[in-house]
């Protein structure tokens, strides 16, 4: 037996679940939003979603945007974040976590994450604080919400705002609590791939009246709920979803708890089998997480139990073997060419410094996981144990012919995954 990347037989070649997933539920209610003629971001399926979101989240207010990336910014810009304000964020996790903040011209404020969860480390979080420091944007990677309890904690004492970045973490659960509602305002993504998705969107969370007005002014021109049309109070731009998209994010949001729980048992089943299995490793969940809805599955590659073979050269042959694992992202974000060749956007006023220099700057755990993750995205888990038996057959063949990828002529100079 040989391994596909060198001629073998593959031991996956029907695919796994299909993502995005829709029903005839979806169909009706675009069609019941085309029949009303009230197609933009004022139709009555856009408040519907609203409420129900928020509900779900235990959240008193919700307000829906163009996308996540957008919901990020307008929460930070509805609590005041502007020029020259430090805002912690994590390095491991999608650029708009940073140029939301820059776009308010913060300055992002980058510390190491815990190597368990991949979400910040409320210990470099702590030493980072600064008389500067106005904001801490806690990121619930993968679905995985950060550590809550201490990050609360650390935001209270020193008197800065907590901002949610939740965008893979929908339904997710801490200590009996939804996330979304642990800090000011939570930014929720609705992108293509996400765990519920309208193609993009995005909603902002709060419990704070003030906040939820700031960001639909925003959104909306700078008018205020209940003003007329031409009335604009404040700087905003029209940042609206329209009634399509509510209406498919409507019936999107009916499944999540169900998705949730099937994605849930999978995985339970495949972290159970690869405990016994070297050179791969899944950490365990924080034991305050009552809900996790696994967004992503990060993986630790150990090379050295794979006979040194290079992480990327395992991807290639996983790939081949019909498993669609993917390398993290290829290094922290302060590496972007972003931080790395340019000064970031400056302020006017002239007061915008960094608070860090991004070219020198060196985080060992995000290097860290950068160089060795790997992940299984979510839809993997949403068939059966019989999936998982395919990905874990494939890790063991893998394993097992590694010794022939070190000389293997198919992946000499192969590209990085």
């Amino acid at each position: 037996m040989n391994l596909a990347l060198m001629g073998g037989t593959a031991v996956r070649t029907r695919p796994f679940p299909s993502w995005p997933q829709s029903e005839k539920e979806e169909r009706d209610s675009l069609l019941e939003v085309l029949d009303s003629r009230s197609w933009g971001g004022y139709s009555s399926k856009v408040t519907e979603f609203e409420e129900a979101f928020a509900s779900l989240h235990q959240a008193k207010h919700g307000v829906c945007c163009s996308n996540g990336t957008v919901a990020l910014e307008v929460a930070l810009r509805a609590i005041g974040i502007t020029c020259g304000d430090e805002v912690i964020v994590p390095p491991f996790t999608f650029v708009a976590t940073a140029t939301a903040v820059l776009l308010c011209h913060g300055c992002p404020v980058f510390v190491d994450i815990d190597p368990n969860s991949f979400c910040l480390s409320p210990a470099a979080v702590e030493a980072a604080i600064t008389p500067r420091t106005r904001a801490i944007i806690a990121v619930h990677f993968a679905g995985h919400p950060a550590d809550m309890d201490a990050l609360s904690s650390i935001a209270e004492k020193h008197g800065v705002a907590l901002v949610e970045d939740a965008a893979h973490a929908h339904g997710a659960v801490w200590s009996g609590k939804s996330v979304g509602t642990f800090g000011i305002a939570a930014a929720f993504s609705f992108q293509g791939f996400k765990l519920m998705t309208g193609g993009e969107g995005g909603i902002v969370l709060t419990n704070s009246s003030e906040v939820a007005d700031n960001v639909w002014s925003y959104c909306n021109q700078g008018r205020r709920r209940g003003g007329t049309w031409y009335e604009h109070f404040t700087l905003g731009t029209n940042y609206r979803i329209t009634g399509f998209q509510a209406a498919v994010l409507r019936e999107q949001l009916k499944r999540l708890l169900g998705q949730i729980a099937t994605r849930s048992d999978n995985v339970n089943y495949f972290r159970e089998r690869l405990r016994f299995f070297p050179g791969i490793v899944l950490p365990d969940n924080d034991a305050r997480v009552d809900r996790h809805p696994y967004y992503l599955l990060t993986l630790r590659y150990d090379s050295s139990l794979f006979g040194g073979v290079d992480r990327d050269v395992v991807i290639q042959a996983l790939r081949a073997e019909g498993i669609p694992v993917q390398p993290t992202y290829p290094h922290p974000l302060y590496r972007n060419p972003l931080f790395q060749s340019s000064r970031p956007p400056s302020c006017r006023s002239g007061s915008w410094q960094t608070a860090q220099h991004y070219e020198s700057l060196h985080l060992d755990e995000a290097e860290r996981i950068c160089r060795d993750g790997m992940w299984l995205e979510q839809n993997l888990f949403l068939g059966g144990h019989g999936d998982i038996d395919d990905v874990l057959e494939a890790f063991e063949k893998v394993k097992e012919f590694s010794p022939a990828l070190l000389d293997c002529p198919q992946v000499a100079g192969m590209p990085r995954a």
